[in-house]
């Protein structure tokens, strides 16, 4: 794994840590390899049981798209007529999106800086975002005339309104962490110096909970945003019943009936 990326899985949390802080974790091909591979390696290792992404530096969380990159990349593909530049979102931000939202697991973003395009993409396919007092955030495409891509034109919606997702990519500006804790972007706003702390504390909380009940809760909400109302109490019927087979049910039920407080195994 490329060293633009760090992995590292403790007690049943596995962290994942863009490290181009010199570029404000801009995304290289080399970082996106990386950043997709540890992602599904995460989702896949039965091991960990909840997500944390973080980023070095105290300037950004990540700027999408390393530009100096994509212009060399560019040239390239108008000299041989390949085309491959583009072939990006199909290789690597598709299936990071994938992987963050379909874990079967709780996914915990700390947002310390500067979160755009597919920075910010990326922070909305977690489940909870966390963000530092002086983050910020920028859709960013149209102002580089592309359209959306890392999962924003279905996680932006979903979030703000298409309203104001329309607004917000038509016209990118910053948006400050209040801004985004108003327009829900933003789960959690604590000062800066805090950020890991709360973020380590929250996710390892995840991680120790009732892994079986996350990812039908996470499947139960994707499900019913794109479902009427009869197919999601189906889905939710069905989805209950595999967590009432869990043995973390079994466990929950039992420590409330002990009045202790419950030891999940994640499954």
């Amino acid at each position: 794994m490329a060293d633009t990326v760090r992995y590292e899985v403790s007690d049943g949390l596995a962290t994942i840590t863009l490290n181009r802080p010199e570029a404000m974790n801009a995304l290289n091909i080399a970082t996106k390899v990386a950043f997709r591979d540890a992602l599904e390696s995460a989702a896949d290792d039965q091991k960990v049981r909840a997500i944390l992404l973080t980023a070095a530096g105290e300037r950004a969380f990540c700027v999408g798209q390393d530009l100096k990159e994509h212009i060399g990349l560019l040239a390239s593909d108008r000299e041989t007529g390949s085309g491959r530049t583009m072939s990006t979102v199909r290789d690597h931000y598709n299936p990071i999106v994938r992987a963050l939202a379909g874990a079967a697991k709780p996914v915990v973003a700390a947002v310390n800086g500067v979160a755009a395009g597919a920075g910010f993409g990326f922070a909305l396919a977690a489940d909870y975002r966390i963000v530092a007092d002086t983050a910020s955030f920028n859709t960013s495409f149209a102002g580089v005339a592309l359209t959306a891509d890392s999962g924003v034109s279905w996680t932006l919606p979903r979030v703000v309104g298409p309203g104001r997702a329309a607004d917000l990519l038509l016209f990118p500006r910053t948006i400050s962490a209040q801004d985004a804790y108003e327009l829900g972007i933003a789960n959690r706003v604590v000062p800066a110096a805090e950020l890991r702390a709360e973020a380590e504390k929250v996710a390892r909380a995840l991680a120790e909970g009732p892994t079986v009940a996350y990812a039908a809760l996470k499947e139960a909400v994707a499900y019913g945003l794109t479902h009427t109302l009869e197919e999601t109490l189906d889905k939710e019927d069905e989805l209950q019943a595999r967590a009432g087979a869990s043995e973390d049910h079994a466990i929950a039920v039992q420590a409330f009936i002990d009045k202790e407080k419950p030891k999940y195994l994640g499954r």
